[in-house]
């Protein structure tokens, strides 16, 4: 037995749950297909947002108010500055289904918010050019994640506590046994009582065939901006937002490097075959509707992309993610699929798996995550 646990795949969640499982044990072992916050993967971008305020079930907001706490943890732990709270806005049609649902999530889940009126929001944010119906929800608590920063955070914090790793090291299979579970890459195999699978837009390829029905690989492209007057998006001044405009959907973050805007749009996310062979380069299609999205929305950025990349991940039908055991009695755990929306709850998220699978800690309330929610018998 070459340890307690291992997890595959260091990135958004991985990394999380080693961090998490260094804390309960110092039998865990990482492996990492690359290098730790490599840029081909989900975590890739620099950048991503947190939020108490979204569409999604009530149910997930709990593991936010653990995460946000988790990320003050990691940030006290490691010295690192990780999180930059700079509130975030939801802007939409007054009266129309995205503001007032997102009113009803936030008043269901207790979250601090503030509807900004049309003349509020021009005024304290001129940034965004408004139609004359535009409001916005307001979040306080939202603000920006330094995905690197985070990643890399989390894995030295782990090897302090102890745990091993292993980078460069794809795993080609996993085989569960009575004993535990083997793990081979190459010509080299190890054996581990329990597992988890946290390798993103990779997951697939360590799957049984009825998840795989049910998930798909999906390349994410995001796209930077120069800004007209760089001092108005800063983190003090512009807050990261979310806008929805009948079929036009845009998300960004302020200049956190003190030079380029994130704003991207939201939702177009394609199907790809191969989470290692895919364009990264942004078709003329992809070039164009950011061009007319940002100039209607934001024309206070000079409407050139700066810089433009995509990624992969791991998208479920139901766009929920799979955190939970294969079956039940079984050794592999996946913590995997998130949609395209994880590294707000990575930390709660680590925290969940890496205490399940010691058996530490089983959680309620999350059957709509459970990998089992798939099967058909």
């Amino acid at each position: 037995m070459d340890g307690k646990l291992a997890v595959i795949g260091l990135g958004s969640i991985g990394s999380m749950a080693l961090w998490q499982a260094s804390r309960l044990t110092d039998s865990v072992t990482g492996f990492e297909a690359q290098s730790p916050a490599h840029g081909r993967s989900a975590v890739g971008g620099d950048t991503r947002l947190f939020r108490m305020i979204y569409l999604g079930t009530p149910s997930l907001y709990p593991i936010l108010e653990r995460s946000r706490a988790l990320w003050a943890e990691l940030e006290a732990e490691t010295g690192q500055d990780i999180f930059t709270r700079c509130g975030g806005l939801s802007i939409g049609t007054a009266g129309g289904s995205y503001i007032s649902r997102l009113q009803e999530t936030a008043i269901l889940n207790g979250a601090t918010h503030e509807i900004l009126s049309h003349e509020h929001l021009t005024e304290r944010y001129p940034q965004h050019k408004l139609r004359p119906d535009d409001v916005a929800v307001y979040d306080p608590n939202a603000g920006v994640l330094r995905t690197d920063r985070a990643v890399t955070a989390a894995i030295g914090a782990a090897e302090a506590n102890g745990a091993t790793l292993h980078n460069n090291t794809p795993i080609d299979s996993i085989t569960e046994t009575d004993d535990g579970v083997v793990l081979t890459s190459g010509d080299t195999s190890w054996i581990f009582e329990n597992v988890i699978v946290a390798s993103g837009g990779w997951s697939q390829r360590l799957m049984p065939d009825y998840l795989k029905a049910h998930t798909e690989t999906r390349r994410v492209f995001l796209s930077w901006f120069v800004a007209r007057d760089a001092a108005t998006f800063t983190p003090e001044r512009f807050p990261i937002f979310s806008r929805m405009y009948e079929d036009r959907s845009m998300y960004g973050a302020p200049a956190v490097d003190g030079v380029t805007v994130k704003a991207t749009l939201d939702g177009r996310g394609t199907v790809t075959n191969d989470p290692d062979h895919f364009s990264r380069e942004l078709s003329e299609a992809e070039i164009a509707e950011t061009l007319e999205t940002v100039s209607d929305f934001i024309p206070a950025l000079i409407p050139t992309i700066v810089r433009s990349d995509a990624f992969p991940d791991l998208y479920t039908k139901d766009r929920n993610p799979l955190i939970g055991w294969l079956k039940e009695s079984s050794r592999i755990y996946y913590a995997t699929g998130f949609s395209g929306g994880g590294f707000k709850n990575a930390t709660g998220f680590g925290h969940i798996a890496a205490h399940e699978a010691l058996g530490k800690q089983p959680v309620d309330g999350l059957d709509f995550v459970r990998p089992e929610r798939f099967r058909t018998t």
